[in-house]
């Protein structure tokens, strides 16, 4: 309860101030020792440049200092900006006519959405000085001559880091919801923030931002909800076949390979934007792979592995379930990869159980990987892989770290805000309850997948990289593709997707989608939202360049999902029916309803136990 004054000020209960003071202060101290304890037992260690960070900054302003005329050029400019901005304000202050601002934000960026940054000549002043001091700084990085790819690449992202962390957004005194909040609760934003944070930071000292309230979820339950069986299973993954929605069902099983990255119920979130159960709603007999998460007992499990035991045998129990020939395939990032390699592998041993692949935002040629080159050289690789040989895997959050560092003002900063300095709890929200649901990565698998795919980009090749005793050329696969992309996709950048597309020698679509990674893949029809492009000027052959193939697409409305569900079934054989097929009555014996054990384990369940 608060009290209230003569005035009819609301204030905070002191007896609640003081217990919350208190646990604060416990909580603080007890995370304190623990971590002095910890780091007392490891002893000192040298710091390491792993990344090369250091490297490419002292590179960086060895090449700054080597043209001290265009820094002090620079230099120059940017006051004369400050100057413009002085004046502005000076003007907006005293109430008279002033000129259009000089630094505005990017469209889209919700930092300053606040009507104050616009309205109130002081919080303005501090946005439009932010803005002016991350223009020169970044424009200054990125015009830099003589630095190579890399070491350009990487001062650039972590210049951006830099400045992103110092946008006055992230800070009480200069965010204007964040002050006013502060004066309307008398500070117990902060302090409530400050409790958030010290509940975020784990025992080992490390710091996991809340996205989300994760016990507002439960599977099966609000996500991953379409009703099916698990009917097979071995160590790799459980085999889910969801119940029928339709009296008649596809002749053509269809098989989901979802990356291992992440649980696979990015694609049964809810069932307005679940793509299994549309896919089922439509006909389709469905099934999805459902990946385990992996610990140091299968630290030696290979790429090769996750062919041999994973997509393999999950077309074999597809096949032996239904009693079909072959099956249609979809398969999702990492997943898609395995799966190219799956269908190259089947190529070589003649193997025709795959009637055809759909490709979602994946990469096989990786000589464009985007940002994620930054931490993909020689050193960092090294720094993974000793890391997982004493664990015997990589920490999912380190990966779902890297990824979130991509969009930082969005997967970060906002988070901060929100929770530390505004003191508000996450909200709960699916897609993030998903997004924090990390899975760990084997060391074998990742050490071959980062080394082989990534640093030498040997996938592409014919023979470039040897998975089951075959000698892996993707050239060979006349598998009917469909390639689907997203064109601000920040993982798989689709140009460097389209490139991988054109590899396979069968009749292949392209569709390039609107938004990013998720969102431009989970775009049910209803939603009716960003729309795709395709070129239809070939039979079957894509344009040489990504340029080309987007100088002659036509747009689209709506979702892809449509098209893929039209490409599909036109091809031989793909409109025949049979009756609606039960999982509980196919030849498999059911192992438990679905969404079974394996998807149902979260690391953040395993620490707290």
């Amino acid at each position: 309860m608060s009290q209230q004054t003569e005035q009819g000020v609301n204030l905070p209960n002191p007896a609640e101030m003081a217990k919350t003071y208190a646990e604060v202060a416990q909580r603080a101290s007890r995370l304190i020792t623990q971590f002095m304890e910890k780091k007392s037992k490891e002893g000192v260690s040298t710091p390491s440049d792993e990344m090369g960070v250091a490297k490419a900054f002292m590179d960086l302003s060895a090449r700054l200092m080597a043209n001290p005329y265009k820094l002090a050029q620079v230099q120059m400019n940017m006051m004369w900006d400050y100057f413009s901005l002085w004046q502005g304000s000076m003007m907006k202050m005293m109430g008279m006519p002033h000129a259009q601002p000089v630094a505005v934000p990017q469209k889209g960026d919700k930092r300053f959405k606040d009507e104050d940054w616009e309205q109130h000549f002081l919080f303005d002043f501090v946005k439009q000085s932010y803005l002016i001091a991350a223009r020169h700084i970044h424009d200054t990085v990125a015009g830099t001559e003589g630095l190579d790819e890399a070491t350009q690449n990487k001062v650039n992202f972590f210049t951006r880091q830099y400045i992103d962390a110092l946008s006055p957004s992230n800070f009480a005194l200069t965010n204007p919801e964040v002050f006013r909040e502060t004066v309307k609760s008398h500070g117990q934003n902060l302090i409530k923030g400050l409790n958030n944070l010290l509940n975020d930071v784990s025992d080992d000292g490390q710091l996991r931002i809340r996205m989300t309230d994760t016990s507002a979820f439960e599977m099966g339950k609000n996500v991953a909800t379409t009703p099916g069986k698990v009917v097979y299973q071995n160590e790799l993954f459980q085999l889910i076949q969801y119940d029928p929605a339709t009296p008649e069902q596809y002749k053509k099983p269809f098989l989901i390979v979802p990356p291992w990255i992440n649980k696979y119920y990015i694609l049964d979130l809810r069932d307005k934007n679940s793509m299994v159960k549309w896919a089922t709603d439509q006909g389709h007999t469905t099934f999805i792979i459902s990946w385990v998460n992996p610990d140091e007992n299968m630290a030696d499990i290979g790429f090769e592995d996750y062919m041999l035991k994973g997509t393999l045998e999950a077309i074999t129990q597809v096949c032996a379930q239904t009693g079909e020939d072959s099956v249609n395939l979809a398969a999702y990032c990492i997943g898609g990869t395995l799966t190219m390699s799956t269908l190259a592998y089947m190529a070589a041993k003649k193997d025709k159980r795959a009637n055809s692949a759909t490709f979602f935002t994946t990469m096989l040629d990786f000589s464009e990987p985007g940002e994620l080159s930054v931490f993909l050289d020689e050193g960092t690789i090294e720094g993974l892989e000793k890391k997982m040989e004493k664990r015997g895997f990589l920490e999912g959050s380190e990966m779902a770290g890297t990824f979130n560092m991509l969009r930082a003002n969005d997967l970060i900063w906002s988070f901060v805000v929100n929770n530390y300095l505004m003191g508000k709890d996450p909200f709960p929200f699916d897609l993030l309850y998903w997004n924090s649901d990390s899975t760990r990565m084997p060391k074998a698998m990742h050490s071959f997948y980062l080394r082989n795919m990534y640093l030498e980009n040997k996938l592409k090749d014919p023979g470039g990289v040897t998975l089951g005793g075959v000698a892996i050329d993707i050239r060979k696969v006349k598998t009917p593709c469909y390639f689907i992309s997203t064109v601000e996709d920040h993982i798989a950048p689709w140009k460097s997707t389209y490139m991988g597309a054109r590899l396979p020698s069968g009749p292949t679509k392209f569709v390039l989608g609107g938004s990013g990674h998720i969102a431009g893949i989970v775009n049910p029809p209803a939603a009716n939202k960003y729309g795709f492009w395709v070129n239809d000027a070939t039979d079957g052959k894509l344009p040489e360049s990504p340029d080309d193939f987007l100088a002659g697409a036509t747009q689209h409305p709506g979702s892809w999902w449509t098209h893929w569900h039209q490409w599909v079934t036109a091809l031989p054989g793909g409109d025949a029916k049979v009756p609606a097929r039960d999982p509980a009555k196919g030849k498999l014996p059911v192992v438990e309803a679905a969404p079974g054990a394996y998807v149902k384990f979260r690391l953040d369940a395993q620490k707290a136990s």
